[in-house]
């Protein structure tokens, strides 16, 4: 497995992680920000860091039948964590606003789910496809994802298993500190086109 510094390593090296101003979706400001799709752009880099994780879900989470995933950032990390640890794999999509299984996905009864994410912040993605588990009388084991940036202040009950835990502070627009307050903010996040 990777360690911390490891995984922080690669993460710089790709520009999964940036530093700077950001509006992140939450409409919360932060002074780094997260883009796995960076990461993702180098496959040979994210292997490494899915291939660490996978070991990490082998560890906790040793009895599941599927992952799911919400498009568009969990698709490939989803995909690679299903091929490396042989577990059928799915995604949910947007449909007006809400997540729905589209391409004759299914979720079936009984199933062990477990839910996986590019990051988690809010877990608001992760919770909207946890109710399509929930809708069909599935059982969620868990959640993973690379990166955990939740401080453990999300929604999410259930054990999130995670390459790396991130603690970037965020703020409102009202309580920016002043050395961010300077640095002109962009809204890089997917939620925000």
């Amino acid at each position: 497995m990777l360690s911390y510094e490891e995984s922080l390593k690669i993460l710089k090296e790709t520009n999964a992680l940036i530093n700077g101003h950001f509006i992140l979706s939450s409409g919360l400001h932060s002074p780094s920000y997260v883009q796995c799709a960076q990461l993702l752009s180098k496959p040979e880099k994210a292997y490494k860091i899915c291939n660490s994780l996978a070991e990490k879900i082998k560890f906790t989470f040793n009895d599941f039948d599927m992952i799911l995933s919400p498009a568009m950032g969990g698709i490939i990390i989803g995909y690679e964590l299903g091929r490396i640890l042989k577990k059928e794999t799915i995604f949910s999509e947007r449909v007006n606003g809400e997540f729905k299984l589209r391409r004759d996905f299914e979720i079936k009864k009984n199933n062990k789910v477990l839910i996986v994410e590019d990051v988690i912040t809010t877990g608001k993605s992760s919770l909207e496809c946890s109710k399509l588990v929930q809708n069909s009388h599935a059982k969620i084991v868990g959640y993973a994802c690379i990166i955990d940036r939740s401080n453990g202040k999300s929604d999410i009950k259930e054990k999130i298993v995670s390459q790396i835990e991130l603690d970037i502070p965020t703020y409102t627009k009202e309580n920016l500190p002043k050395d961010l307050s300077l640095i002109k903010s962009i809204k890089p996040g997917s939620r925000n086109l």
